[in-house]
Formats: structure tokens, C-alpha cells, sequence
């Protein structure tokens, strides 16, 4: 496989980011994407619509909180490419909305190890690969990555040890020639299942909630900067929301 890899972790339906993104970095045909998720028949379904748009992927279940199963994710698309990743996009998380005294520590556990520990797994992954070679990397961040709001403390407390690993990995390898940005998506995503659970969001009319390609195209345009020029850090978010 001739190709330079692209791994995209955190691919759940294929109508979300993970599937955007996977879409978006398959369509440049310079880059064979590895889907990274749980659910083995919807990476299998994803990697098939990319194969019919004329792009190639690979589909490799990974749990991103299992250290082996992450370094286990980049020695498959190293094997199968020959070399490193040329883009490497950390896109895992969950979300809920809980009173913080009801929140059991069990639960705020498990979204610290998807939204932030997995981060860590795959940036230090990533690293280990990319350098001295360079690249791409690209975390995915929320609001929560940099303000708390009531009933969320425990996505943004994860969201935002996410956002500092990014900038101290940017720091320390920017240098190196490893490009590392945070993208908070500041709104909600234009998803069945939001459309199903909050139909709401789309009352505000036309283009008011975030297109999952519009956001899978930013990323393509961060990762091709020139690196005299290289972004950190970007927000997203609908014309019509507040901040």
C-alpha cells in the first residue's frame, strides 16, 4: 500500500464527525484511511460508502482507552503503508447531562478516560511515530474545553486536560515539525440523532446548527497549512449561536 495513512479515532455513526472526517481525508486520494470505533459493522459500512466514492480505508476496532489497543492501531497502518501516519485526528467522546452531586465516580471516570486519557494514548502514539518525520495531528475539543457549565463538570474537566494536552504537545513538538491543533466545536452537530432528540436545535432556520462536512473540511484545511503559518487553535460554530 503506497499511500500515507490517515487514522481517524473515535468513528461512531457514519453521519457524524468521525464519519466526515473519515469521508473528507479518503476524497484527496492521497491518503488511505484507517476508521478507528467500537462497532465493528459501522466502520464496515463506512469503509464501504468511501470504497463507492473511489477512496480507500481500513477499518480497525479500537477501544482508545486500552493502551495496547491503540498502539495496536498504529502498528496495523504502519504495516499496511509502510511508514508512519501522515494525519492522525483524536475525535473520541461522550457526552451527558448530570447534577453534580448524583455524578458517581465510576461515571465521571469513564468520560475522563474517553474524552482525555484516550487523547493522551493516541497523542503520545502519534508522537512516537511522527517524529522526526512530521505531520498532523488534530484533537477534537467541545465548549466544555474551556468553560464548565452546570450539570457538565465532567465533560469539561476531560475536555479541557484534552485541550492542554494538545497545546503541550504543540509546544513541544511544533518545533520538530509535528502540526498539533485543537478544534473547539462551540454548538451541536447535524446528526440523526440529534434531529431525534432535539428537534429544537433546527428552529433557528437555515445553516443554524454545525454541518458534519463543513467541520470534516476545516480540518482538511488545517491540515494542509503551510507551516509558516500553522493555527493552534480554532472554534466552530453556527452563525446563529451564542457565545
Amino acid at each position: 500500500m503506497a499511500k500515507p495513512s490517515c487514522i481517524v479515532v473515535g468513528v461512531g455513526a457514519e453521519d457524524g464527525l468521525g464519519g466526515a472526517l473519515c469521508k473528507r481525508f479518503a476524497k484527496s486520494g492521497d491518503l488511505h484511511v484507517f476508521a478507528a470505533g467500537r462497532t465493528k459493522p459501522r466502520l464496515d459500512a463506512l469503509v464501504g460508502r468511501i470504497a463507492e466514492a473511489g477512496g480507500t480505508a481500513t477499518a480497525v476496532p479500537t477501544d482508545t482507552t486500552q493502551e495496547a489497543e491503540v498502539v495496536r492501531l498504529f502498528d496495523v497502518a504502519q504495516q499496511a503503508t509502510g511508514g508512519p501516519p501522515a494525519v492522525v485526528l483524536y475525535n473520541a467522546g461522550n457526552n451527558a447531562l448530570v447534577d453534580f452531586r448524583k455524578t458517581e465516580a465510576a461515571f465521571f471516570e469513564d468520560m475522563w478516560r474517553v474524552a482525555c486519557f484516550g487523547g493522551f494514548l493516541v497523542g503520545r502514539e502519534a508522537a512516537r511515530r511522527m517524529i522526526p518525520g512530521g505531520g498532523t495531528v488534530i484533537f477534537t475539543g467541545a465548549t466544555g474545553s474551556i468553560r464548565g457549565r452546570p450539570g457538565f463538570a465532567h465533560f469539561a474537566s476531560a475536555k479541557a486536560g484534552l485541550r492542554a494536552i494538545a497545546q503541550a504537545m504543540a509546544r513541544e513538538y511544533g518545533p520538530e515539525g509535528l502540526h498539533v491543533a485543537h478544534v473547539i466545536i462551540d454548538g451541536a452537530i447535524d446528526t440523526e440523532w440529534i434531529k431525534a432528540n432535539f428537534p429544537d436545535r433546527y428552529d433557528a432556520g437555515p445553516d443554524a446548527i454545525l454541518n458534519p462536512d463543513h467541520i470534516a473540511e476545516t480540518y482538511w484545511q488545517l491540515h494542509r497549512q503551510p507551516r509558516s503559518a500553522w493555527t493552534f487553535e480554532m472554534d466552530l460554530r453556527p452563525w446563529k449561536e451564542t457565545w
